[in-house]
Formats: C-alpha cells, structure tokens, sequence
C-alpha cells in the first residue's frame, strides 16, 4: 500500500494517491477511510478531497448512516471528468478510442492504415483521425489527459521514437512519432510496445488485483507476450520486453526467418492458418488488410462447421499452450490472459488452449494455470495505451516525491 505524506510540498502526491484509492473503490470511500489507508492527518486529507471536489474528479454520494456518529459520506470518481484517447497502429487497421476514467470506452473508430511513404502524411492524417473522433464524440478538449499510442516494436518508449516495426509502414520506421503527433494535435504523447499496453489495459481495468502477477498474450499480426509484476507492467531496460515469437513449440514446424523451425510466431502466424484451412492457396502473398478480410471468411466457416478450419483452430491452440506453458514455467504468474486484434477470428480457440495446458505434462507450476481471455476484446491494445494516460495521471508513485537538483 502506498502511503501519503503530510509535507506541504506533496499536495500533488498526495492528491493523486487519494484519487487513485477512489478509483479503486467502486462504493465509494469516505475521508476516514482515505486518511486510514493514507496516514494522513484528517485536515490534509479533508483538504485533498475539497481539491478533488472543487476539480470536479470526485463527487460526495448519499451520507450513510453506519451507528452512532457522524454519517460516512462516501466519495466517488466521477468518471466524465476527464477523458484519454487510445491509438492503436496496426499494420491491418488502425484503432483510435476514448475512454472515461475507468477505462470505458466512450467512442471508438478504424480505418485502414493510409498507404504513403511520408511520414509527415501520416502522422497529419492520424492527428485529422483523432479531431474527428473529439468531434463526432462531443468531447471538449480541455477535458483530454493526451494521447497514448501503442505500436509493433521496437520502440524507445522513453522518447517516443519507433526503430523499425517489421510489420509496419515504413514511413514509420525511425519516425519520433511522439513528438511529431505532439505537434500536430497539442496533446501530450505517449508510445509505447502493444503488447505492454495490452497489459496496462487490463491491468487498469482489473480493480480486484486478479491481473496484479499475469502474461498478457497478444494475438494480432505477430504474436507477443505482456507481462505483470506485482501490479505494474514489466518493460524490460528499454521497454521492448515480450518478444516470444521464437519459442521453438513445434521443433518439425515450419521454418522460422531466424533460421530454427516451429517459432511460435510462424507456427500459429495468420497467413499459415489461412493456408493450412484451405482459405488461402499455398505461397499466397497478401496484405495485412487481406489477411483481416479472410480472417473474417476463416471464422464464418468456423462458425458452419468446417473440419478443415476447426481442425486448424485446434492445431494452433496446442502450439500456443505449449508457448504459454514454457513462458509460465519460466515466469511462475499462473495467470495468462489471452487477446489481441484478431484472436476473436479463431473460433473456440480460448477452450483448446485451456484444455491443452491443464493436459501438458511440461508444466511446473505447483497450482495450474489458470486461462481468461482479454475483457477488452479486439480493441485491447488502443484502450491499453489510453490507459497509459490514465495511469500516468492518476496513480501516484513515490518518485513524485523527489526534489529535483538544479
């Protein structure tokens, strides 16, 4: 638990640690039951609650009569207070959202990704996306925390700046996309790896602590992994963390760009799947935007009962449990949470996979892998990143608390 400070100079820390105990309880908490989980003196809390009032954060429910003594008067996030907007840049679709202080999604919009080699095209045509999206969703922009943008990596999230995404455009390749959407729309930035954000997503929105030790696994274009620690994401030294798509998981599978055979991200890749269902003929070249166009035939078949594409789901499913059981075995979290853009595409897939793990016999966790699939769906990776934003704004961390040298 974090704890507040009565030094004058912390108003800030301590604002948004109380804010962030509210958040984190769904009937509300009263100022005695802030200033017992702070350590906080009852006139600095009362103080900090006035602040969050007056901002317009928080609002006082209905006083509760609990027994002799004054009336608990619960506080409550008012979730439309502020607002994020989520990107997520995909080499099929791009993603935008906005979402209200619990991660809500409040608007939402796709379009397919603007064929260009200039980057300042781009990067104009995201910003004209997001005014658009304000728009249509009546949203005043003083109410904006800023933009958070999940990309492929790698990426050097600290400043913003993508190297060479393999499935992307490459006029995002050394693009500073932060600072140049900065520019282009006057919010403030963030960017960070997809599978991270998926991660910050479902962390954010898990209130109960389930998520606080998991592994994301992010199913979308590639295949990758988000990991939670005790509560926070894991980055890794420059926040490129997740890459798992060369777990060997079928040693006579098919050939891997790294030179191994049965990588994880070859053996369960989208176009192998189309091939090995009949949707696709053998050495197809397609884009991403077609692959997600037969993805949507792939799943139609499914759902009519086709042996061929049931039999593929089931194929894949075992290679991915076998992923998941060595990555748990590794990281011992004994939660994994599955998703990603086009994980809704493989019928029945959540089911395998659970079956296929609970029936390993390589795995070394002591109580079972427990398996839940992504609570925000396809869109997790564009909620995630606008949850980057939320985060930043509303939790506190005690490096808040540091005095900077001059």
């Amino acid at each position: 638990m974090r704890r507040g400070s009565n030094l004058p100079a912390v108003g800030t820390y301590n604002q948004t640690l109380v804010l962030d105990l509210i958040r984190r309880a769904p009937e509300g908490a009263s100022r005695s039951e802030l200033a017992a989980l702070t350590g906080l003196s009852a006139q600095t809390l009362s103080n900090v609650a006035r602040r969050l009032v007056d901002e317009g954060w928080v609002v006082e429910g209905t006083p509760v009569a609990a027994g002799p003594g004054k009336p608990r008067t619960p506080l409550r996030l008012d979730p439309t207070a502020r607002c994020a907007i989520g990107i997520h840049l995909d080499p099929a679709v791009d993603t935008l959202v906005v979402v209200d202080l619990t991660g809500a999604v409040v608007a939402h919009s796709q379009r397919t990704p603007r064929q260009t080699d200039d980057t300042s095209e781009l990067v104009a045509d995201l910003a004209h996306a997001v005014e658009e999206l304000l728009r249509d969703a009546g949203v005043a922009r003083d109410r904006v925390l800023g933009v958070g943008v999940a990309a492929p990596g790698p990426l050097d999230a600290d400043r913003g700046d993508l190297f060479e995404p393999p499935l992307l455009l490459p006029a995002w390749h050394h693009a500073p996309l932060a600072g140049l959407l900065r520019e282009a729309t006057g919010l403030a930035v963030t960017v960070e790896k997809d599978v991270i954000a998926a991660m910050v997503g479902e962390l954010w929105t898990d209130t109960a602590g389930a998520l606080d030790d998991a592994i994301f696994v992010y199913y979308g274009a590639g295949v990758g992994a988000g990991l939670a620690v005790d509560g926070s994401p894991l980055r890794g030294r420059t926040g490129n963390a997740g890459d798992i798509a060369h777990l060997v998981v079928e040693p006579d599978g098919p050939e891997c760009g790294c030179g191994q055979r049965g990588c994880l991200g070859v053996a369960i890749a989208p176009e192998r799947l189309l091939v090995d269902a009949g949707v696709l003929p053998p050495k197809s070249v397609v884009t991403a935007p077609e692959i997600r166009a037969r993805l949507a035939e792939f799943a139609a078949r499914s759902d009519a009962g086709d042996r061929r594409v049931q039999a593929t789901v089931t194929k894949a499913a075992g290679s991915l449990a076998r992923g998941i059981v060595q990555m748990n075995n590794l990281l011992d979290a004994d939660v994994v949470v599955v998703g990603g853009p086009l994980w809704a595409s493989l019928r029945g897939a959540g089911a395998a996979v659970a079956r296929a793990v609970s029936e390993s016999s390589e795995t070394a966790t002591v109580r079972g892998i427990r398996l839940l699939e992504s609570r925000l769906g396809t869109d997790v990776a564009a909620v995630g990143a606008a949850c980057l934003v939320l985060d930043s704004a509303l939790t506190a961390r005690p490096t808040d608390l540091l005095i900077a040298s001059r």
